[in-house]
């Protein structure tokens, strides 16, 4: 453990917390772009080829079904615990997450501190009129037909409520991220490789303001070579993360 990230927590009043997906593999949700990443052996489906193919949307949602159970069942870890605790310190400005697993909120991270910036899989919504419809029937009856989903509605496309590669962010998502890397003084980032944009540009928003950054990560980030990085670990980011804010709050 790093006594410098116990100093950057201590000293924090409005923590900005960037998360990926290193922090949640420990409750079974699998990492995309590592080593045994599942972009090692899937491609992602662009949303345009989605739209446009329906040999991609069939792509797409065996994909999703694949992983499906995984993100149903998984539960928060220590990472998603200790944040919480950083958030009834009273030291958490915003919590800004890249995972789509819905395991932040699980673990009971308030709605006002937290922007699931990649959206959620916990939600299947509607391209065209975004009405949402349950993810356990939805995906039950894609397994029965191998038809992709159509919204109850208006007869659009339904997908998981995530942004797919090719779909814009949401702009309220944006600036509520934005809003936070202003106010914080101190910025984490846990279990991203920062290789992903426009996301990994919210803790540099910060950091370049001046806040102290700290990146914790097993294997090299986009940002590492950066001098506004202050703090950098190597390792399992649950227990040099867990470990820094027990000794940071007690």
């Amino acid at each position: 453990m790093s006594e410098s990230l116990v100093a950057l927590i201590a000293e924090a009043e409005r923590l900005l917390i960037f998360t990926g997906a290193g922090i949640s593999t420990g409750s079974g949700i699998p990492d995309y772009r590592g080593p045994q990443g599942v972009w090692k052996r899937r491609q992602p489906v662009y949303l345009q080829d989605f739209m446009a193919s329906q040999e991609a949307r069939v792509e797409y949602w065996d994909y999703k079904l694949e992983g499906w159970a995984a993100f149903r069942d998984a539960a928060p870890n220590a990472t998603h615990r200790a944040v919480v605790d950083l958030e009834r310190a009273g030291k958490i400005e915003l919590v800004v997450t890249q995972n789509v697993d819905g395991l932040h909120s699980a673990a009971g991270t308030s709605d006002e501190r937290l922007v699931e910036i990649h959206g959620s899989n916990r939600a299947v919504r509607c391209l065209d009129c975004e009405a949402e419809a349950d993810p356990q029937a939805t995906y039950d009856a894609f397994a029965k037909t191998q038809q992709p989903p159509r919204c109850s509605e208006c007869d659009g496309w339904l997908k998981p409520a995530t942004i797919s590669f090719g779909q814009s962010l949401r702009q309220i998502d944006l600036e509520r991220a934005a809003a936070g890397a202003a106010a914080a003084d101190a910025v984490i980032a846990l279990g991203s490789s920062l290789s992903v944009t426009p996301a990994a540009n919210i803790p540099l928003m910060a950091a370049q303001r001046g806040a102290p950054y700290a990146i914790v990560n097993r294997g090299e980030t986009e940002h590492d070579p950066l001098s506004v990085v202050t703090v950098r670990l190597d390792g399992d980011v649950g227990e040099l993360f867990v470990a820094a804010v027990r000794q940071a709050i007690g």
